[in-house]
């Protein structure tokens, strides 16, 4: 088994495999990522082959610190905003970047995407290598993202020697990412970190970009995540925003409630087997349940799965965001 603890010699193994090159799965607050020595090609592209991921998709940069992302990029004064504002914590911040950084990190475009994570095991394995680490979601490309160190070992167990537990992650989906190597900062993935947050911070507007492409064959992106199918299951996955969904697949069917369902909505659903993804709603709940559940139910083999959408609000907006991409293939 590939799966140590986030003890002291987990993280002298997982350390030592990335100062030789090696890649290894390590919790982040978000989800679990699959890290490399971000100034190694030869490593980061180890993550490439590993995910089935194309190159076209840029890789984001774990740093421990501010000097570190100031090796690696420009940064501009906005960004030192929003780093002691949210640093360390689930923002990228997607500037532009400095020689040093290879180009299969950044698809080859100029800019790179930084962020410093939370997560105590990650910021210890970061301090222990001296190394910035690129790190994206420790699953195979395109499949529902893993937020427990099990959900690696089903995935990618039989490609990867090392995986890091350090338990369930605390936020659930992927991290904010904001292009701020333009005028207008943008958000082009929404995340934990929301809109009016950020623009709190740097007291003027944000805008929201929504991604257009719909396959990797598409030219190089600008951050990660923008692809407009992500996240899939392999079970036909269906969203609906009303009490209960229209159902019309035969056979054994799961029906996923924000919330503990009502009499009405398990009277109406009967057909279904049911589950929410908190007793109360709390949409923070649901994100950092979503991907665990999502998972679960593709193990299944259902027939389908429906999954009822949150308000287009707060948090709501980055679950939203995550659900659109997963159901897009059976649209």
């Amino acid at each position: 088994m590939p799966i140590y603890s986030g003890s002291v010699e987990g993280i002298e193994l997982a350390s030592q495999a990335l100062m030789r090159g090696d890649a290894v799965a390590l919790p982040t607050e978000t989800v679990y990522g699959l890290a490399a020595n971000a100034l190694d090609a030869v490593a980061c592209a180890k993550i490439f082959e590993i995910k089935g991921r194309p190159l076209i998709d840029p890789l984001i940069v774990h740093v421990l610190n501010w000097g570190q992302a100031d090796s690696l990029a420009c940064m501009p004064s906005d960004a030192r905003l929003l780093a002691d504002a949210f640093w360390p914590g689930p923002l990228t911040l997607v500037v532009r970047r400095k020689e040093v950084v290879p180009d299969i990190v950044t698809a080859g475009k100029p800019t790179v995407a930084i962020r410093m994570p939370r997560h105590p095991i990650f910021r210890l394995v970061l301090e222990k290598t001296g190394l910035p680490l690129a790190a994206p979601s420790a699953n195979p490309f395109g499949y529902i993202s893993p937020t427990t160190a099990q959900h690696v070992m089903d995935s990618l167990g039989s490609r990867i020697h090392i995986i890091i537990d350090g338990g369930c992650c605390d936020d659930g989906i992927e991290s904010t990412i904001l292009d701020l190597s333009h005028e207008v900062p943008t958000i082009l993935r929404p995340g934990p970190v929301s809109r009016e947050e950020i623009a709190a911070v740097l007291k003027c507007p944000v805008e929201m970009r929504v991604a257009t492409k719909a396959a990797p064959q598409a030219q190089a992106q600008e951050a990660p995540g923008l692809l407009k199918e992500h996240y899939c299951p392999h079970t036909p996955f269906f969203l609906f925003e009303k009490e209960c969904p229209s159902i019309t697949e035969k056979g054994t069917v799961a029906v996923v409630y924000l919330n503990r369902p009502s009499q009405q909505q398990t009277e109406l659903s009967k057909e279904a087997t049911l589950f929410w993804l908190s007793e109360s709603g709390d949409l923070k709940e649901v994100a950092r349940n979503l991907f665990a559940l999502l998972r679960k139910l593709d193990s299944l083999h259902l027939s389908a799965i429906y999954m009822q959408r949150p308000p287009q609000d707060g948090i709501g907006i980055s679950i939203n965001d995550r659900l659109s991409r997963a159901a897009a293939r059976y649209r």
